[in-house]
């Protein structure tokens, strides 16, 4: 049996391959015939030898290849240059992969994982007739909401319909941090409905977004909102020095998105480079870096280096410094 798991959305990729492993027995004895390939580098002969030979003490052999549809998309094609005997080479390659997973023994489940695959991949079209193949796209909006619903049932709970959009705009799609925050809040919510109150109050991404806002203010000469939103995340429980080092973080994201747009980089290659998961902490970080001027974010990163050095050095204690931080970022500059 041949499977093909393909699509940027790695979690849901690994559940799948979780639910695979499920259906082909004992745990402990299918670990002990089970292989993994990095498939930009295994060769024919490799496969080949592991996917005809016979389990042992077990009815079915597993075999995982990560990255060899991807090793054989046009895309990878084109990047690699011209030369006329890799491209025979390649071939053949392509020729023997397709022989082996066309003609896997009744024994043998292999599974293909690939991030992304590009388009015209001869490979996929030949052994895709024998395979079942699953797609899994990043999710966002209704699908994305969906998703959460089923996932909050999956755990046992129940979640309010505004909860659940304030979930999919603070976290967004990657679904590693959506399922723990998921664990988390049923958990807390003990069978009970999850609400708004307390995605706002478990989430991390929220005490994020008080970081924007409390960024906003401090670059837009807000200091009553500035010293506000401080006070608020530190009755949230984060520590002084936890939250300089996320406005801190943030302001050199904003700093990078910056000088990166004037490359004419891609948005999404920008958000990828990043590792900007989250669309919501992506798009407010996208909009905070086209409100203010380069000499505005980067006067504000040196007082924040500047404040730093005061809280190590013992000069200030770290929620003073913060607050003189504010008081003169809020006092000087131009926007």
């Amino acid at each position: 049996m041949l499977y093909i798991l393909a699509g940027p959305d790695d979690f849901s990729r690994t559940e799948a391959l979780t639910g695979i492993k499920k259906g082909l027995g004992d745990a402990s004895m299918l670990s002990s015939n089970t292989s993994v390939f990095d498939g930009k580098k295994t060769t024919p002969g490799e496969l080949a030898a592991v996917a005809q030979a016979m389990p042992f003490l077990s009815e079915k052999r597993l075999i995982v290849v990560e990255g060899l549809l991807e090793r054989f998309s046009s895309d990878a094609s084109k990047s690699r240059g011209k030369k006329t005997t890799r491209a025979s080479a390649k071939q053949n390659d392509i020729e023997s992969y397709i022989n082996i997973f066309t003609n896997l023994p009744e024994s043998t489940v292999a599974v293909l994982i690939d991030g992304e695959m590009g388009k015209n991949n001869p490979l996929f079209d030949g052994i895709s007739a024998k395979a079942k193949v699953s797609s899994f796209p990043l999710l966002k909006g209704e699908r994305l909401m969906q998703w959460i619903k089923n996932r909050v049932t999956k755990e046992g709970g129940k979640i309010s319909p505004e909860a659940v959009k304030l979930l999919e705009k603070q976290v967004g799609g990657d679904l590693w941090v959506m399922s723990g925050e998921i664990a988390k809040l049923a958990t807390f919510a003990l069978g009970r409905q999850i609400e708004v109150e307390d995605v706002s109050r478990l989430v991390g991404y929220t005490r994020q977004a008080n970081i924007f806002s409390m960024v906003d203010a401090v670059l837009g000469f807000k200091a009553g909102v500035g010293q506000q939103m401080l006070q608020q995340l530190m009755f949230e429980g984060m520590a002084p020095p936890q939250i300089l080092f996320m406005i801190s973080r943030q302001v050199r994201l904003m700093i990078q998105v910056k000088a990166m747009l004037k490359e004419r980089k891609p948005q999404s290659e920008i958000q990828m480079k990043l590792g900007l998961n989250s669309d919501f902490v992506w798009h407010k970080t996208l909009e905070q870096s086209n409100m203010y001027s380069l000499e505005r974010l980067k006067e504000l990163y040196h007082k924040l280096l500047d404040t730093d050095v005061a809280i190590k050095t013992g000069k200030y204690n770290d929620e003073l410094a913060l607050n003189i931080l504010i008081a003169e970022m809020c006092s000087t500059g131009t926007s």
